[in-house]
């Protein structure tokens, strides 16, 4: 799908999700939709994070690990023991932190929240966004967040 036009540039989505490839609009190997079938649509409005999903790309035992370009973290589970392991684990092989003090003092700081995880408009500054929510929404998922220092 042609997300993008500027100039002799354009925007192809290659899966129906957020990957663009940007090529010249007069690159020979271009076909249009109509010769190929129907548009995937791009999602959007709320979603369920998978490791499948563009900047959600770690998990230890069954529990996704998010780290956001602040440095803040979350873990999407609403057992706290298992959020504990999986930080735990992605600050030691992620991060590279190997002080067992520094990752101790660091699940200290592990809050219980409510959230949500939401598609953002193409060509927002990221893909999606993690919300505030409240335990009664049937869209929300409890975290362990890990604020940045």
């Amino acid at each position: 799908m042609i997300t993008h036009v500027a100039g002799p540039d354009i925007k192809v989505r290659l899966d129906g999700q957020r990957s663009n490839l940007h090529i010249r609009a007069d690159y020979e190997g271009l076909r249009y939709l109509t010769e190929i079938g129907p548009v995937p649509a791009l999602p959007m409005g709320r979603f369920q994070p998978a490791t499948q999903h563009a900047g959600i790309d770690y998990e230890y035992d069954g529990v996704l690990v998010v780290e956001f370009d602040e440095g803040d973290m979350a873990a999407i589970t609403a057992d706290r023991a298992k959020a504990e392991d999986a930080v735990a684990t992605y600050l030691r092989e992620q991060s590279g932190i190997d002080d067992e003090t520094t990752v101790r003092d660091e699940l200290t700081e592990l809050q219980p929240q409510w959230v949500v995880f939401e598609w953002q408009p193409e060509g927002a500054e990221c893909d999606w966004l993690m919300n505030p929510a409240t335990a009664d929404d049937d869209q929300a998922l409890q975290v362990y967040y890990l604020p940045t220092a």
